[in-house]
């Protein structure tokens, strides 16, 4: 089909896109993935929730995704749990998919032995390779090279592909989730050489060019980037090596797959 005449009916918004701790204005982690019909909510970083509340009610969605346990991932996780348990319609059996450890450490979390979320929320693991279906959108995960159990995520619906990276650093097989996707939607923590990473299980913002290019994506948007850094120097170094204009996420932002 004819990209530059197909009216596009998946959507991203990006409810906070900081890496590792919310700023004012910005919260963390966290993407609606909206088919029209289906509105999933990936990652519940800090503030992610207020910031859903305000263009969606959060009882309508079919689906939370915590790619992994991380707080700049999941925190928010536990206001919507909250919200669901005791509003005046609680409701049950709300699926959350999620990595291995991630159901025991939000236990933890709420008091251990019993405080289990259940029935409140329905827990399902995804792993390396696991496929799963919400409503029309299909996904596909992939394990990333990241210190706790991390997915990276393949959408795909109407015809069209979104790649989430999730945390991750270079290495291991999880590129291919992005093989061809319409828009590769990949985290840029870093900035400058490889080498002097603070820390390899993230990328720099060349790295997600590069691999980008590599998998022959259309469009790539970073995202994650260390609130510290300026994004427009991650923007500048993502497109050199990606070879063409790159999108930066940030709050509100809205993109068409």
């Amino acid at each position: 089909m004819n990209r530059a005449t197909y009216t596009a009916m998946v959507r991203v918004r990006v409810l906070g896109s900081n890496g590792t701790f919310a700023t004012p204005a910005g919260p963390s982690a966290g993407y609606l993935i909206d088919d029209g019909d289906t509105t999933i909510w990936v990652d519940a970083g800090f503030g992610t929730f207020a910031a859903l509340q305000r263009v969606v009610d959060y009882r309508s969605l079919a689906a939370v995704i915590i790619t992994h346990r991380h707080a700049d991932h999941s925190a928010d996780l536990f206001g919507f749990y909250h919200a669901i348990k005791h509003g005046a319609e609680p409701l049950v059996g709300f699926p959350i998919y999620s990595p291995a450890g991630f159901r025991e450490a939000f236990t933890d979390y709420l008091g251990g032995a019993g405080h289990e979320p259940e029935p409140t929320l329905r827990f399902i693991a995804v792993e390396d390779d696991s496929e799963h279906s919400i409503g029309s959108i299909e996904m596909r995960f992939a394990a990333t090279d990241h210190p706790v159990p991390t997915v990276a995520i393949r959408f795909e619906a109407d015809g069209r592909t979104l790649a989430y990276s999730s945390d991750t650093g270079p290495r291991g097989t999880w590129p291919s989730i992005a093989e061809r996707a319409d828009v590769f939607l990949c985290e840029a923590t870093y900035q400058g050489a490889t080498e002097n990473k603070p820390f390899t299980q993230h990328l720099t913002a060349g790295e997600a060019g590069r691999i980008a290019r590599e998998q022959t994506v259309d469009r790539l948007v970073i995202t994650h980037i260390w609130p510290m850094l300026d994004p427009g120097r991650s923007l500048k170094e993502a497109e050199r090596s990606f070879g063409k204009p790159v999108g930066l996420a940030s709050v509100g932002m809205v993109v068409e797959v």
